[in-house]
């Protein structure tokens, strides 16, 4: 391993376990701005004095501005680290940071707080080579876990040499893994509009929307194909119809989760849904779909390089789980994601950072950071 980057992960490892406690201890739901704020001005104290930090309009309505930190050097290469503040946790089921043996155990510590940290680390080790390049970036935005909204960020990033995203790690036969391939993400809302009418006496003269979209829900379920030519997943997450025991359901409406290699996949599945159920009327649309990420063959030589650094390999991986990575890879070929710690129970009371792990995730983000350089 190259001394810069043992010295370095050893610096990061020192400091990662209490900036976590940090970042943790504010509940963040995505689109709370007080939170968002709150983990902005922590983040604004642990970057580098040498970086210059800025707010910029959130992809989102409503939410905080999400914020740029840069640090400029005498190079040529410019790197984007990105990251997200907000969390799916809401304000009564938030967790601060727990230590329970090899866990720290709290809500967004590895989706992706835990992340955050380590891509703040690589930011001051970088601010001791600003020879080696021209610009390093790291954007930290507030909507990442839920924006239905386009992606605002990418035009000012175009063209960088790379981007990498620090969402959750992973290992993958033992060894250190990253992400370079993701499914493409879509959401699907189907609304349905039916009649009301007294459920005990005159269920005949309604038009049900719940069993509509029950209906509409089975219909999706039977498109979900994971081991298919498109790897498509199909799953139904919510269903909202009906406002009292003792009467037709009028309207509602559901959503379901579509995750697939190509975009193309969802638009089937939202053309085998039929415009009209039992009378009630369908009416479906996307509320947003997120690109795909394929960067394998323009990062395989990357992480050769980085490996040879390291003294270990690091390897190249899939996920289904979206990420803003997937937004920059069409415009910045060399992006690689999943180089936070690894944890797991993202999303769930439980979720978790592995302790041990801090020093070698980082390690494997200074091998990618040096071999870029």
């Amino acid at each position: 391993m190259r001394p810069w980057i043992a010295e370095h992960a050893a610096a990061i490892a020192a400091r990662a376990e209490r900036e976590l406690e940090a970042l943790v201890a504010v509940s963040s739901p995505s689109g709370d701005v007080e939170g968002a704020e709150e983990c902005i001005s922590v983040v604004g104290a642990l970057v580098p004095a040498e970086a210059a930090t800025e707010r910029v309009p959130c992809s989102s309505p409503g939410h905080a501005d999400d914020l740029i930190v840069r640090l400029p050097g005498t190079g040529t290469r410019r790197i984007l680290l990105l990251g997200h503040v907000d969390t799916v946790v809401a304000h009564e089921d938030h967790r601060p940071l727990l230590r329970e043996q090899d866990r720290l155990i709290g809500s967004g510590a590895v989706d992706m707080k835990g992340g955050d940290v380590l891509a703040i680390g690589v930011l001051r080790a970088l601010a001791e080579r600003r020879e080696d390049f021209a610009e390093v970036a790291l954007l930290l935005v507030c909507d990442e876990e839920w924006r239905s909204a386009p992606f605002a960020h990418v035009d000012t990033f175009a063209g960088w040499d790379a981007c990498l995203c620090f969402e959750g790690g992973q290992l993958d036969g033992g060894h250190d893994a990253v992400v370079v391939r993701r499914k493409a993400a879509g959401t699907l809302l189907v609304r349905a509009t039916g009649a009301s009418s007294h459920s005990g006496s005159a269920p005949e003269r309604g038009r049900n929307a719940l069993l509509a979209l029950a209906t509409a829900a089975q219909l999706v379920a039977e498109r979900h194909d994971p081991t298919g030519p498109d790897r498509l997943t199909a799953v139904p997450t919510v269903l909202r119809s009906g406002d009292a025991f003792n009467v037709v359901p009028s309207g509602g409406e559901l959503y379901c989760d579509l995750r697939a290699d190509r975009t193309e996949a969802f638009h089937e599945v939202l053309a085998s849904l039929p415009r009209e159920i039992g009378g009630a009327e369908l009416h479906a649309e996307f509320e947003r779909i997120w690109p795909a990420m394929d960067a394998r063959d323009q990062t395989a030589p990357l992480l050769e390089e980085a490996s040879r650094r390291l003294g270990r390999p690091i390897v190249a991986a899939s996920r289904g789980g979206a990420s803003d990575a997937s937004h920059f890879a069409p415009v910045i070929p060399l992006t690689v994601d999943g180089l936070g710690p690894r944890g797991g129970g993202a999303h769930a009371p439980h979720e978790f950072v592995l302790r041990d792990g801090l020093r070698s995730r980082a390690e494997v983000a200074l091998a990618i950071v040096d071999a870029l350089l």
